[in-house]
């Protein structure tokens, strides 16, 4: 029997991913709904190619233009998420939540009742609701699985077993400038900020892997997912991304996870996650192995980890302040608005607001506060900038 398939984001790099390793076993898969914001013509062709009946676009503007353009293909064009109750008389096998930002929220927590597990590569939701998202899938009892590289190497050790963990560490390929001072990168261009030595991503999330600011968050992620301190995780430099997280136990056992730089093998195994499926990777590669190169990730070369030190041992709506600020910043940046030095200095002065101090303390109560701290973060942004 055909698995069922719903790929929340399936325009950008992640949901290619999982549709090329579809594309190699599709008579043992059956996609019933696409979805993407503005990119409908990758959209449209996507949905020809595997032969599915359902897709959404977000963008209210696309949406008519394309519903009266493509009305002759015989596919069903949603604009928004309120059909899901309707349109999902049973759970689906397999959902990818791979929307990017803040509006990936919504429809990942909207489709936690719809599906039987559940595939998470929007930070976002877990960063910024994580307590509301473990009880929805409890509720529910939808299996979660993290996507980003780091969490998924964790997670393959841990989900089995809950050992004594000492210490867990997160790598980070430190970016295109991990050997420059932060006082030298005034003039850095977008295009420079782009360049990024191992990994092929989408802009924003290879500005943050400049930053640092993706490792702060994949830090927090790690904090709520495996319910550790931040005491017992830290994040080092390893350009060659090759190491994905080292976890030490209490009883002196280390383990190294290791894989190629591609996404595709987080992705395959959470695909696969219920059987054995054999995937075709390179050899170990013994010269990376050989030059694993780590180095302490240092403040001077990256000033947002002082940022780390602020955050609240709770979850809290303080977390939302960052990513919201940080979406914003960055966007600012890649439309030429801000210098690539501005998105740390303006983070770093937001986080240290006592304007949001008080947030630290207070847990989302559902998906409306998450919202209204964004709504308020933005203004805060802007406003900051008239002055």
């Amino acid at each position: 029997m055909k698995k069922k398939i719903v790929i929340l984001g399936s325009t950008g790099s992640i949901g290619k991913c999982l549709l090329n390793i579809i594309n190699k076993d599709k008579k043992n898969f059956d996609i019933i709904l696409l979805t993407a914001h503005t990119n409908y013509k990758t959209l449209f062709k996507q949905a020809k190619k595997f032969k599915v009946k359902n897709v959404l676009i977000t963008d209210k503007q696309t949406f008519y233009a394309v519903k009266k353009k493509y009305k002759s293909l015989k596919i069903n064009v949603f604009s928004d998420y309120s059909f899901f109750d309707k349109f999902f008389k049973k759970k689906v096998d397999y959902t990818m939540s791979s929307i990017i930002g803040i509006d990936g929220l919504y429809p990942t927590f909207k489709m936690i009742k719809y599906t039987k597990t559940l595939a998470i590569a929007n930070k976002e939701t877990i960063i910024c609701g994580w307590n509301l998202l473990k009880n929805e899938l409890k509720k529910n009892d939808t299996k979660f699985i993290p996507v980003d590289s780091e969490h998924f190497s964790i997670w393959s050790f841990l989900k089995s077993s809950k050992p004594n963990v000492e210490k867990i560490y997160l790598t980070a390929s430190g970016g295109p400038f991990y050997k420059y001072k932060f006082s030298n990168l005034k003039k850095i261009k977008i295009s420079d900020a782009l360049k990024h030595p191992t990994w092929k991503m989408g802009k924003k999330i290879t500005v943050d892997s400049a930053t640092l600011m993706n490792k702060v968050f994949e830090l927090i992620e790690a904090k709520k997912i495996f319910n550790l301190s931040y005491e017992k995780l830290a994040i080092i430099i390893h350009p060659s991304s090759y190491i994905h997280a080292i976890i030490k136990y209490k009883n002196g056992l280390i383990n190294i996870v290791a894989h190629d730089t591609t996404m595709i093998v987080p992705i395959f195994n959470s695909l696969y996650s219920d059987k054995l499926k054999k995937l075709k990777t390179n050899h170990i590669n013994l010269n990376l192995l050989n030059k694993l190169n780590f180095s302490k990730a240092k403040n001077f070369n990256f000033p947002l980890l002082s940022i780390i030190k602020l955050l609240p041992k709770n979850d809290s709506l303080f977390e939302t302040v960052l990513v919201s600020a940080n979406d914003y910043l960055v966007n600012l940046f890649l439309n030429k608005k801000i210098q690539y030095t501005d998105i740390t200095k303006m983070l770093i002065k937001i986080a240290k607001m006592k304007k949001f101090d008080s947030l630290k303390n207070i847990s989302p109560r559902n998906l409306s506060d998450i919202f209204e701290v964004n709504k308020i973060t933005i203004n805060k942004i802007k406003k900051l900038f008239k002055k």
